[in-house]
């Protein structure tokens, strides 16, 4: 009987060690998952990339080439700038937010007609060509999400202005020829401004409504507008921006919630130049030690 008892008493403490064993190594086999869900989700979170196709794009940096020029860079260099020690300083990932950060500061890099300087996207509908181009009757549709990263105050302690969106106009070769201009270079359509914590936009408006063709090719025929600010403080967060275009009409959404509609005779009128869309920092200040940094989470164009 005593052998019995024993042997039951045997079987129930190896049953128990059997028991107890399995349930440690599910239990390690559970943490261990866990552990490595947690890890993944982490490595997620460090390492975010945003959302933009470089291929269509060229940029200008604030930084002097060999010629005494802004450098600009266009695909498919532009699509190895995590690397490219041209681009580096001036366009690079953060990581942990999935941006691309576009960095700007006055420097003696500046583009024609204009004093300031920029980090800023151009965009190329054949890449490395600049040549081609796209009207209002074509039409055009840019969206992006953008946030001000960071910027300085000048000495009344208000924020520098940047502008992180445009429409620039250009001439055509047989246009430039016709008005002696040394340059393709015309005014651009379309300002959008980050300016203390709102968004405005600015745009162009005609001054002789009855100039002839060759005549609307000049830029002094044309004059900036009184402006419009969006009603939303975007601050430093993130912000969406589309903006539309179509014959004889622009259209500007923030968030998809605000909108501004150009419809009018001066966007008629616009429809002799040729186009393109911009993007960045684009950075209005010359004061010494001034700087911003503008982020863009996702960019796209459509025509």
């Amino acid at each position: 009987m005593k052998k019995v008892v024993i042997n039951a008493l045997s079987v129930t403490f190896i049953f128990f060690v059997y028991t107890a064993g399995n349930a440690q190594v599910a239990d390690a086999k559970s943490y261990a998952n866990q552990t490595e869900k947690a890890q993944k989700k982490e490595k997620r979170k460090k390492y975010k990339l945003p959302q933009i196709d470089l291929s269509h794009w060229s940029v200008t940096t604030p930084q002097l080439n060999e010629k005494g020029k802004a450098t600009s860079v266009e695909a498919p260099e532009i699509m190895n700038y995590g690397t490219n020690e041209k681009l580096l300083p001036f366009m690079y990932n953060d990581s942990t937010s999935g941006a691309l950060v576009f960095y700007a500061y006055p420097s003696e890099a500046t583009t024609a007609n204009t004093k300031y300087s920029r980090s800023e996207l151009r965009e190329q509908l054949v890449p490395g060509d600049n040549t081609k181009n796209w009207t209002f009757k074509q039409g055009g549709v840019m969206k992006g999400e953008l946030a001000m990263g960071d910027v300085s105050k000048d000495n009344k302690g208000k924020y520098h202005k940047v502008i992180i969106m445009q429409i620039h106009g250009r001439l055509t070769d047989e246009q430039r020829d016709v008005i002696g201009q040394k340059d393709n270079n015309a005014p651009p359509i379309l300002k959008i401004y980050w300016q203390d914590g709102k968004i405005r936009v600015k745009t162009k408006i005609l001054k002789n409504l009855n100039a002839s063709d060759n005549e609307l090719l000049h830029e002094e025929m044309w004059d900036d507008d009184k402006g419009f600010t969006f009603n939303q403080e975007v601050g430093f967060g993130r912000f969406d921006l589309e903006v539309k275009v179509s014959e004889g009409k622009m259209v500007v959404a923030l968030n998809n919630n605000e909108f501004q509609v150009y419809e009018n005779i001066h966007m008629q009128k616009w429809g002799i130049f040729e186009n393109y869309f911009k993007a960045g920092n684009y950075f209005q200040s010359r004061d010494e030690g001034a700087f911003a940094k503008v982020k863009i989470y996702s960019l796209s164009v459509s025509h």
